[in-house]
């Protein structure tokens, strides 16, 4: 009889903490995306998104303004088109422009939007026409070789 009552509160510990878990999950996941009711969809084409996922934020000054809604593929341009999703509480200038950046060396990419001084602002459905693609990191080391190789080659080249 002890035994079952033991059994019986340690399954309910057990319960309660993967419960815990699971909110927890929930509150720190990005499930709270802007909704399509309090915001707005602009459009961006770049020619590189890198690592960049759906749901990624949008940031401007460092705060989150909205998300990114949707990638797709350009197949006349052959670039990728981002749709981002802003909250209505921010609103741009028309000449905005945005930047894929990275949180750190090796971390998220998000879309820095960074405003111009146009009178008139981005409204929905609107494109924002000057970005900044990703900047990949073994483009750059790749890069960096190639000129070390080439420097190299030069200083043997003139004895």
């Amino acid at each position: 009889m002890q035994r079952g009552i033991l059994d019986f509160w340690v399954g309910l510990f057990v319960i309660g903490g993967i419960a815990a878990l699971l909110f927890l999950a929930i509150k720190v996941s990005t499930i709270n995306t802007v909704s399509a009711s309090n915001s707005y969809a602009v459009t961006a084409d770049f020619n590189n998104i890198g690592g960049l996922k759906v749901r990624a934020p949008v940031k401007s000054a460092g705060v989150v303004v909205g998300r990114v809604a949707k990638i797709s593929f350009d197949n006349n341009k052959f670039e990728a088109l981002v749709t981002l999703r802003l909250d209505n509480r921010y609103q741009f200038p028309a000449d905005t422009s945005a930047s894929i950046l990275t949180s750190g060396l090796l971390g998220e990419q998000y879309v820095a939007l960074e405003p111009g001084g146009d009178t008139k602002n981005l409204a929905n459905g609107s494109k924002i026409q000057i970005t900044q693609s990703a900047v990949v990191l073994e483009n750059l080391i790749s890069q960096f070789i190639y000129n070390k190789a080439q420097e190299k080659g030069a200083g043997h080249a003139n004895p």
